[in-house]
C-alpha cells in the first residue's frame, strides 16, 4: 500500500496494471518473464513501478498476456472514436527519448494504429523500433527525421513520408537543432 507521501507514478500506474492482469491470469513472474523474453526480476521490478519497460520488453510482456500494449497505455474511459488535439497525452519508453500520443483510442479490434511521434533535438543515437505491425506508414509534418531501413539512411523532411514493411530492421534519428514532429501509422495495432 502506498502511503500518503508516495506519488504515483506512470511506472507504479502502468506495473500495477502489468501485475493485476497476471494474476488475474494465474499466471506466475517465471512464466510471465520466460515468456516475455526478460528476467524475473526485472518483471518483479517493473510491476513495483521500481523500473520502467522499453518498448520492446512492453510489447513482449503484453505478448505473454495475450493483449496490445495499449491495454497498458490506456485506460478504457480514454476509448472513444474522436481524438481531440487539446487533450492529446504524450507518454514515453525508457529506451527512446522520443515522445509519443495515440491518434486512435478505439477498441482492441480496430485494424490501425496512428501515433504522433516527437523527435527531441540531436538526439544523437538511432531509436530502434520494434513493433508488431506488418507494415508501417511515417509522415513528417516538421523538422527532418532520418529513417534506416537495414542499411540505409533515408533523411526525411516536412512533407515527406515512407511507407515500409515492420520486418526490415528499421530506426529512426532525428540529428537537426529543431525538434521534429511526425505521425506514425501501422497495422495491424503498434500498440
Amino acid at each position: 500500500m502506498l502511503s500518503e507521501l508516495e506519488e504515483v507514478t506512470p511506472a507504479i500506474v502502468l506495473g500495477s496494471k502489468i501485475r493485476a492482469l497476471r494474476q488475474r491470469l494465474k499466471r506466475t513472474l517465471d512464466y510471465t518473464a520466460t515468456a516475455a523474453g526478460i528476467s524475473k526480476p526485472f518483471l518483479s521490478q517493473v510491476e513495483r513501478g521500481l523500473a520502467s519497460p522499453s518498448v520492446t520488453s512492453l510489447n513482449g510482456i503484453a505478448s505473454a498476456l495475450g493483449v496490445a500494449v495499449q491495454y497498458f497505455v490506456d485506460t478504457p474511459g480514454e476509448r472513444r472514436p474522436v481524438c481531440r488535439g487539446d487533450q492529446l497525452k504524450f507518454f514515453e519508453f525508457a529506451e527512446s527519448a522520443n515522445l509519443f500520443a495515440q491518434l486512435t483510442v478505439g477498441s482492441a479490434c480496430q485494424q490501425i494504429e496512428a501515433i504522433l511521434v516527437r523527435f527531441p533535438p540531436e538526439q544523437g543515437r538511432l531509436t530502434d523500433m520494434s513493433s508488431s505491425a506488418g507494415e508501417e506508414f511515417l509522415y513528417v509534418i516538421s523538422g527532418e527525421v532520418s529513417l534506416t531501413l537495414e542499411r540505409e539512411t533515408f533523411v526525411l523532411q516536412a512533407g515527406d513520408s515512407a511507407h515500409y514493411q515492420s520486418t526490415l530492421p528499421h530506426g529512426w534519428t532525428n540529428n537537426q537543432r529543431v525538434e521534429a514532429l511526425a505521425l506514425w501509422v501501422g497495422t495491424p495495432k503498434l500498440f
